[in-house]
């Protein structure tokens, strides 16, 4: 009688390499347009780090508790540190490329820098999770940290900001969207991060919307119904589309992804729009600002300015949520003694009868 048949080849014991560096998770900067958003800008006071840096630790315990009560809101919240307070929270080493935004000045038009220590990017398909994640995140903050802009986006048809145009379409998408945001090997020890710059800008809506289409398919470089890029022999060397197309020098378009919201208060004649883009550099950006507002070449400056004035602008570095759950100790660490006037926050704040606010109001008064 024939005996069993010899044993096959036996599967190898599997052997984790425990010294390899797991990949880090990255907040959720890439995400669905949402039908809601929330923006929160902070100025953190002297003797508050601790409690900043707690809160840190917690704020993807509160997005969770939020949201897992109605999972199909796909609440997110992106956490965002200037570069002040990141050298009195965690000191060295520092992303390499965080700084304070600069300011852009031409002849005719300004993009300002205004202060903002944490930034909190809150979106959701429902306008109650994010007004309840800001209200439980501004309430960890008392007494450390002062919000000092607050903007409630919405969504606005078919992605249109006020102008009437369809905002966002020039976004990269899926592996392009993730190489344009995150951070590589240029600065390993910062992988997965990302930068992030927002500003405020008003609207003067009666002037726009004094313009022939046709006038306002040239400020923009698109058609206006159809969404459509206008060719290159009849797009205006200043126009939007124009001067925020960014080639490097092997002939390569450099990328951003924006989240753009529009905003607006109808009894104070306030209309607007959130500009929020997250970048692995944020020269990209910055070169962006540049053209609109000094020209490219100077004086050649984005023709929408004539209708859109910048009030707010301010640069972040967003970690990985990994560093966020865990982050490190610092030069605020228990124990180390406080600096004094813990009252005062860091930064220029809210202007006399603001209201906690950068003091921004419509563009009704204002010369253009």
């Amino acid at each position: 009688m024939k005996g069993p048949d010899p044993p096959g080849p036996q599967p190898r014991p599997k052997v984790f390499d425990f010294t390899a560096v797991p990949t880090p998770e990255a907040q959720a900067v890439i995400s669905p347009p949402t039908q809601a958003a929330i923006f929160l800008v902070l100025t953190v006071a002297r003797n508050g780090e601790d409690q900043i840096r707690d809160l840190l630790a917690d704020s993807s315990g509160l997005r969770r508790s939020v949201g897992f009560r109605i999972p199909e809101g796909g609440l997110t919240c992106v956490t965002g540190i200037g570069s002040e307070l990141w050298d009195r929270l965690f000191g060295e080493p520092r992303p390499a490329e965080l700084h304070p935004l600069p300011e852009f000045a031409g002849e005719r038009h300004t993009a300002v820098s205004t202060p903002g220590d944490l930034l909190f990017h809150i979106r959701a398909h429902r306008q109650d999770l994010c007004f309840e994640l800001a209200q439980r995140l501004t309430q960890r903050c008392a007494g450390a940290a002062q919000v000092i802009d607050e903007v409630h986006g919405f969504r606005s048809f078919d992605e249109r900001d006020l102008l009437g145009f369809v905002d966002g379409t020039e976004n990269p998408e899926d592996a392009a969207a993730v190489d344009a945001v995150r951070i590589g090997d240029e600065d390993p020890g910062f992988a997965g991060g990302s930068y992030v710059v927002v500003q405020k800008y008003l609207h003067d809506l009666e002037n726009w919307d004094a313009q022939p289409i046709e006038t306002q398919e040239a400020v923009i470089g698109r058609t206006k119904l159809a969404d459509l890029e206008l060719p290159d022999d009849v797009k205006a060397p200043d126009s939007h589309l124009a001067l925020n197309t960014i080639i490097d020098d092997d002939g390569v378009q450099r990328q951003i992804v924006r989240y753009n919201m529009p905003f607006g208060r109808v009894g104070a004649s306030e209309y607007g729009t959130y500009f929020i883009a997250y970048s692995r550099t944020p020269e990209v950006t910055e070169e962006m600002l540049s053209n609109m507002f000094v020209g490219k070449p100077p004086g050649n400056t984005d023709r929408i300015l004539d209708f859109s004035v910048a009030v707010t602008g301010s640069l972040f570095f967003v970690p990985t949520a990994d560093f966020l759950d865990d982050p490190p100790d610092g030069p605020s660490a228990p124990g180390q003694p406080a600096a004094p006037g813990s009252a005062e926050p860091t930064q220029a704040t809210a202007a006399p009868g603001a209201e906690q606010s950068l003091g921004i109001g419509s563009l009704k008064g204002r010369s253009s």
